[in-house]
């Protein structure tokens, strides 16, 4: 059911359709993303050969193809059912050849925590074309994302769909008893005072910014191992390594959080009266707003 579609990091997976409300429209899952990290093989140090991983049938012991290898289930110690690819494909289930519609609901009633992966639906052939649009401009114009399940590598699953830019977005979601409950966390018990969150709150506002585009939030890690790797391989010197910021003990909260605002309105043009005079604004709305509830019915 998936296979490698020749880019790296990515899969395709077909599927006979996915059924809305009412009816079915042929599609196809292409990948949204892509992995550009660099990736590393094992090596034997002393000659660099190459190390691999080997398939041995303990019983035979001997090294066995691809071909010879197929799945099983260890139903007992000394049973073993096997599993095809074709029984998994005939599983009694409605989503197993097809992404099932459950429901519609607002995208800011799901938790960021369970969505995962994003794929692309693209429709399979011109008789998909008239359901499949009216699918996009119905949920793009309800601002509501499906909700929907689908076989995918050997279990039944849980996934969102959305739309961007006039394209169906399938993202895989984790079922409710996948999320851990928050409460595990052992959360630190601290008083802060106003002034504190006051300061917060204005390194909040100093490092707001319009979107997630820009030079500071690109992979510097795999650039940085790509010049790693270059300069080895023509054996020249290693990139130094930039030095790094000696923090100091932080005693004062306050000055901290001074200090982040500072270096966060230097880095957007602004001044330090901006800076205060917004926090100002925040504080009078807030006395007038605490006012107003105190005052009696």
């Amino acid at each position: 059911m998936i296979r490698e579609d020749g880019r790296k990091g990515s899969v395709s997976c077909g599927y006979e359709a996915f059924s809305p409300v009412n009816g079915t429209v042929p599609i196809h899952v292409q990948s949204a993303t892509e992995n550009h990290s660099i990736q590393f093989h094992q090596y034997h140090l002393e000659d660099m050969g190459r190390v691999r991983v080997r398939k041995v049938c303990e019983l035979e012991d001997r090294e066995v193809t691809q071909s010879e290898i197929g799945k099983g289930y260890e139903y007992a110690k000394h049973q073993v059912v096997p599993v095809t690819d074709e029984d998994l494909r005939s599983l009694p289930l409605p989503t197993a050849k097809a992404i099932e519609i459950a429901g519609f609901v607002p995208l800011d009633t799901i938790d960021p925590i369970r969505i995962g992966d994003g794929y692309y639906l693209a429709p399979d052939g011109q008789v998909a074309a008239k359901p499949y649009k009216l699918l996009v401009r119905a949920l793009g114009r309800s601002s509501k994302v499906a909700v929907a399940k689908y076989a995918w590598s050997g279990r039944e699953r849980l996934g969102l769909i959305r739309v961007r830019d006039d394209v169906l977005v399938l993202h895989a979601m984790r079922w409710p008893d996948e999320v851990r409950d928050p409460g595990a966390v052992d959360t630190p018990n601290a008083n802060l005072s106003d002034d504190e969150i006051d300061g917060a709150l204005a390194l909040i506002d100093g490092m707001t910014r319009d979107g997630l585009e820009g030079d500071d939030l690109r992979d510097t890690y795999t650039d940085a191992l790509a010049k790693v790797i270059e300069a080895k391989r023509d054996e020249k010197p290693l990139p130094e390594a930039p030095e790094p910021e000696k923090p100091g003990k932080v005693l004062d909260l306050m000055a901290a959080l001074q200090e982040s605002v500072a270096k966060a309105q230097a880095s957007r043009g602004e001044t330090e009266a901006d800076i205060h005079q917004l926090s100002a604004k925040k504080k009078t709305a807030a006395k007038k707003t605490a006012a107003r509830k105190s005052r009696p019915a």
